[in-house]
Order: structure tokens, then C-alpha cells, then sequence
């Protein structure tokens, strides 16, 4: 086992930010925290790499406790926070090396883990680490968290306000960094990001939700969503919302989500009274379950 967190609690004075987690994560596992802003992941995160004391449970990473053994923990594990911290000033060559050198390594000791990486920032080796992409420095700081060759890697919303194109790209990186060997936690608030995890954890207000591999929570999802679609689409939400049996009514893409408390729900009745409120080009059709279905009902 990686990690294990039993029953771990975090307040900040009045504000409950973490409330009885807990979950374990397997030896060579990728695993996601998935939640909103303030849901208390980034906490976890810091409680985890020994940044943060918990208020109440016990965390271990690697066999080492999170309070006793905070030293051996920080000399084995890699940690990307969600805020570039890298220093802007030094060049992505200078920031690696500074790395390797706090940990008592160099590059080209452990240069077959940051190879596939590395090799799309060495062109820019020489500019200041502040003056790069975001793509960019998401990048470099993946490189300095791996330039140690840790066992577990903690990333924290590594993709937020990157391009899609660098999302995707990262998201390959971790993938093929998984299958060398390395326990990897990732926190995300994207819940298209939560399908490319072996298993994770909804999280909300402190609290986890639900615990299950992707596929699992989706396909246990015991209710049946219809997309729907009108030319007024204000409208068709505020009438969604008074109709006597809705259950669920919120904003998808392009389409409406809808659930019904009836097991015996006739879309035809609901397109009825649609038409009765002036709705015209009206499209209903079952809508595949997500991630973000299942978060929304939880």
C-alpha cells in the first residue's frame, strides 16, 4: 500500500476543510481526488507531503507516518503543488539542476525518468523558467519532481488554466510514468480527467462522496438521464424545473439533463408539455451517465 489515510480531519479555525477522509491508494495505482474549488483537496495534498498536521487521523505514505516520519517522506516523494513554485528567475536548466542537487542526485543519473518530458522543453533550456508557457512550466515542474526518482507523486490540479492540447499531452506523460512503476495521486476539478484514473474519489465540502473506479461509478448509476433541447434554452430550464415529477434539471454542453422521479417516465409526456409552453425544435434522447452526472447527484 502507498498511502493510507484513516479518518484524517483539517480545520482552519470555524472552517471544517477536511472531514473524516479516508481512502488508500495500491503500489503503482493512479489515483484522482476529483472536486470542486474548496473541496479540500490541495489540503490532503499538504497533509500528505508533510506540509500540514492533521487535526484528527492518521496518514501514511510508503509505510512512513505523516507526522513522525515527515523527513523520510519529503526524500521520497514528488510533489507538484497547484501554483507554479519554481524559481521564475532561473533558467528550466538551472531550476532542474537546483533540484537534483537538493536531493543529492544530477540529471544524468536519473535522466531515463524525465526523458520523454525533458526533451520537449531542452530547446528553451536556457530561457528563465518565468518567461515559458503554461504547457511549458507544467512540464519543467513534472521534470523537478521527478528528477529524485521518488516512488509516489502528488500532483495537484497540474492541468488547470493549461491548453487542451497540454492537458492531453500530460495527461500521456503520466500514463507512461505510471507504467514505470510510480504510485501517482492527481487532484483534478475536471471531470473528463477522472475517466484516465484506475480509481478515485469524489470529493466535496471536505467529504468524500463516493469511491470506485470510474467505469464502476457510472455504470452503477441506478437512474436514466435524457438529454433535452429547445430553441429557448432559459426557458426550457425554468420549465424542466416546474414540471411535477423532474428530479434533476441542470446545464450540459449543449443540451439540458434531465432526470424524472417516475421508473415508468414517458419522454413523450414531457415533450407534451413542453410544446404546451412554446417550445419548438425539441430534441429528447437518453443521455450516456458521467463523472460529472453521478458528482452532480451525490
Amino acid at each position: 500500500m502507498s498511502i493510507s489515510v484513516q479518518n484524517i480531519s483539517k480545520s482552519y479555525n470555524e472552517l471544517k476543510a477536511v472531514d473524516n477522509v479516508s481512502f488508500e491508494v495500491n503500489s503503482g495505482e493512479l489515483f484522482g481526488l476529483i472536486g470542486p474549488d474548496g473541496a479540500g483537496k490541495t489540503t490532503i495534498f499538504r497533509i500528505l507531503t508533510t506540509l500540514l498536521i492533521p487535526n484528527e487521523g492518521k496518514a501514511t505514505v510508503i509505510d512512513f507516518d505523516v507526522v513522525k516520519d515527515y523527513k523520510a517522506i519529503r526524500n521520497s516523494v514528488g510533489y507538484m503543488p497547484g501554483k507554479f513554485s519554481l524559481y521564475q528567475d532561473l533558467t528550466v536548466e538551472e531550476n532542474l539542476t537546483f533540484f537534483a542537487t537538493i536531493f543529492g542526485t544530477t540529471i544524468e543519473e536519473n535522466y531515463d525518468l524525465i526523458e520523454d518530458i525533458y526533451v520537449q522543453i531542452e530547446p528553451f533550456k536556457n530561457r528563465r523558467a518565468g518567461a515559458l508557457s503554461g504547457g511549458m512550466k507544467q512540464k519543467l515542474a513534472l521534470c523537478c519532481a521527478l528528477i529524485h526518482a521518488p516512488k509516489v507523486l502528488f500532483l495537484d490540479e497540474p492541468t488547470t488554466g493549461v491548453d487542451p492540447v497540454s492537458r492531453k499531452e500530460f495527461w500521456q506523460m503520466l500514463k507512461r510514468l505510471q507504467q514505470k512503476g510510480i504510485t501517482i495521486l492527481v487532484s483534478t476539478p475536471y471531470m473528463d480527467e477522472a475517466a484516465l484514473c484506475d480509481r478515485i474519489a469524489l470529493i466535496q465540502k471536505g467529504k468524500v462522496l463516493k469511491i470506485d473506479s470510474p467505469q464502476a461509478i457510472t455504470a452503477n448509476y441506478d437512474k436514466v438521464i435524457y438529454d433535452i433541447q429547445s430553441k429557448n434554452t432559459h426557458g426550457l430550464i425554468h420549465d424542466l424545473k416546474n414540471y411535477p415529477s423532474y428530479y434533476s434539471v441542470y446545464a450540459f454542453g449543449e443540451f439540458i439533463h434531465y432526470i424524472d422521479k417516475k421508473t415508468d417516465f414517458n419522454p413523450k409526456e414531457i415533450v407534451a408539455y413542453l410544446e404546451n409552453k412554446k417550445h419548438s425544435d425539441i430534441i429528447i434522447k437518453p443521455a450516456q451517465t458521467t463523472i460529472e452526472d453521478v458528482f452532480m447527484d451525490l
